[in-house]
């Protein structure tokens, strides 16, 4: 939450020429409600089962780029969803997290006395599973969305030439 997902996907998405789609806006139309709506009167589980359906019919498509809510991780399910494209983690501290992200009434999870504390133990849970991403970007506090994105180009250039380049020649 905060990392800018939705925004540097966006550019990436405009710089491809690919579709974007953020899965949390898909949600919002889907249940024709908001987050917040779903996760008092529905719970956190329902929203979850929401986001992998989402995701699921997200990937069945080719050429876009998809900003997920962070929390998209915890279901092994989404990881097989996740690996039918290339998945890029915008790595933000905590306190760079907590600045922009203070006073932000939008998000339940963060709907707390101590937003520190809680973004300190959200990371911690889930570090591990998006240290499992094909590109990491550490993200800067004085980067730009533009910055990010370019730097993330370059990033993915370097997983896709490592792909698809041909086995070494042998004597």
């Amino acid at each position: 939450m905060g990392a800018g997902k939705t925004t540097v996907g966006g550019l990436l998405a405009s710089e491809l020429d690919y579709r974007f789609w953020d899965t949390d806006e898909l949600i919002e139309q889907m249940a024709k409600t908001t987050i917040n709506q779903i996760f008092a009167e529905q719970g956190e589980a329902v929203f979850r089962q929401l986001e992998t359906q989402v995701l699921s019919e997200l990937s069945a498509y080719t050429r876009l780029v998809v900003a997920t809510g962070g929390g998209i991780v915890l279901k092994r399910q989404n990881w097989s969803h996740l690996h039918h494209g290339i998945v890029v983690w915008l790595d933000v501290s905590a306190d760079q997290l907590q600045a922009r992200l203070q006073g932000d009434t939008s998000r339940p999870l963060l709907d707390t006395d101590n937003l520190g504390a809680k973004l300190e133990t959200l990371l911690e849970q889930r570090q591990h599973l998006y240290a499992q991403a094909d590109v990491r970007v550490t993200v800067t506090p004085e980067e730009t969305p533009i910055a990010i994105a370019n730097r993330t180009l370059t990033e993915l250039s370097q997983v896709i030439k490592s792909d698809s380049a041909p086995p070494p020649v042998h004597d």
